[in-house]
């Protein structure tokens, strides 16, 4: 599967990447882990001798970019294992594998396995939010709290996911622009908007993500609708960190969480990148609640 639209966009993303981690203000060992569905890369940091806490970023982006303003806060508390999603634009390489039979659990179980990780805590943002809970429900021996970020129940599948995204990220996606880009960011975030768009190094990132990324390659991810028995078994030990300003939660999201009567945290004047615009608040949530 082709991740990157072009060898020139791949070389901007990978060099921006390494910009971006290197802002992350801790230390990060790159670790390389191969597996049935190709390479995958993982960015490692933290208190070696504290909990194991396991991070997934959303489509279209990567570790990089995601946990740029919460690597150096959680590190104090956790060992992190920051995955770039294979199949997305970070620095995990698919075989052809990846192409046949992809399997979300199976990848993630295999990543642990390979860490030796037996029981974790996990956290995702949007997309890495679905990964949190699917394999929560998949596989509860194997998590011992989960945290998703930014991502509700996804109890109408891929059909109603996909539709959510065309209504947010259209057009300005078909026509990244700085002006586009700047107007995209501003439509899904709350006030605090200018951790994108003043942050170069972020923004070009960004804008470099959303013109170079292949989005066909993340098609063998599936996004599957939840049943009410499997929610049940994730209620107690899963918290939602959710912006009130985030247009997922605005289109439904919220009245799901809320139909189901989820554990969740709201903060106010934040959207969708709701870990950047609102760091202190999340990192605190996440440390409080796995601690």
């Amino acid at each position: 599967m082709k991740v990157y639209n072009s060898r020139k966009s791949e070389a901007l993303i990978k060099e921006t990447y390494s910009q971006l981690v290197k802002m992350w203000d801790i230390p990060v060992s790159p670790v390389d882990l191969e597996g049935r569905y190709g390479i995958t890369h993982i960015n490692v940091f933290g208190n070696e001798d504290a909990p194991p806490l396991v991070l997934f970023h959303g489509v279209g982006d990567d570790s990089a970019l995601m946990w740029i303003y919460n690597a150096g806060e959680l590190g104090k508390y956790f060992r992190c294992y920051a995955v770039d999603t294979i199949g997305g634009p970070g620095l995990s390489i698919p075989n052809s594998g990846y192409d046949k039979d992809f399997d979300d659990a199976v990848w993630i179980e295999e990543t642990l396995d390979k860490l030796n990780l037996s029981k974790v805590y996990m956290a995702g943002i949007s997309n890495g939010a679905y990964l949190t809970q699917s394999f929560m429900m998949e596989k509860p021996d194997r998590v011992i709290r989960g945290i998703c970020m930014a991502g509700a129940l996804p109890v109408f599948g891929k059909k109603g996911s996909m539709l959510a995204m065309i209504k947010i990220f259209f057009p300005e996606a078909l026509f990244p622009s700085d002006k586009n880009v700047v107007k995209l960011i501003k439509k899904i975030t709350g006030s605090n908007y200018k951790v994108f768009t003043e942050n170069d190094a972020v923004f070009k990132h960004f804008k470099y993500l959303m013109t170079g990324f292949n989005r066909k390659a993340m098609m063998n991810h599936k996004v599957k609708g939840f049943q009410k028995e499997e929610i049940e078994r994730i209620r107690d030990k899963c918290l939602y960190i959710e912006g009130e300003k985030d247009p997922f939660m605005i289109l439904g999201g919220k009245k799901v969480l809320n139909d189901y009567k989820m554990n969740v945290l709201w903060i106010e004047d934040a959207g969708h990148g709701i870990n950047h615009e609102a760091a202190h608040e999340v990192n605190s949530a996440i440390i409080d609640f796995f601690k």
